[in-house]
């Protein structure tokens, strides 16, 4: 009975997951980025243009300002950085690739 209880781990929950822009990179291995949001005005039934901040741990510091990434709840980091960089969906355009471009 006991190697069936210590074979059987309790399932571990879905993690949120959201897509942002990069803002700032000027911390080391930390990101701000925001992530968009609609919500509907509760009298006038507008959609207005919301931002939430959040704090990205970066451990590779790949990422770079404009940046489109997507990031994943984790365990508290520090006192504000409660996210992880997943992975990075789309690069911003820099000059040097607009200037290859041209």
């Amino acid at each position: 009975m006991s190697d069936q209880t210590q074979t059987q781990e309790p399932a571990r929950t879905q993690r949120k997951t959201v897509v942002g822009v990069v803002r700032t990179a000027k911390m080391d291995k930390t990101r701000r980025v925001e992530v968009p949001r609609l919500q509907k005005h509760p009298k006038y039934g507008k959609y207005v243009k919301r931002r939430t901040v959040c704090y990205v741990h970066d451990e590779k510091n790949e990422s770079r300002v404009g940046d489109t990434v997507e990031i994943m709840e984790t365990r508290p980091l520090s006192k504000s950085k409660r996210w992880r960089l997943v992975r990075i969906v789309a690069a911003a355009a820099t000059e040097e690739t607009a200037a290859a471009k041209a």
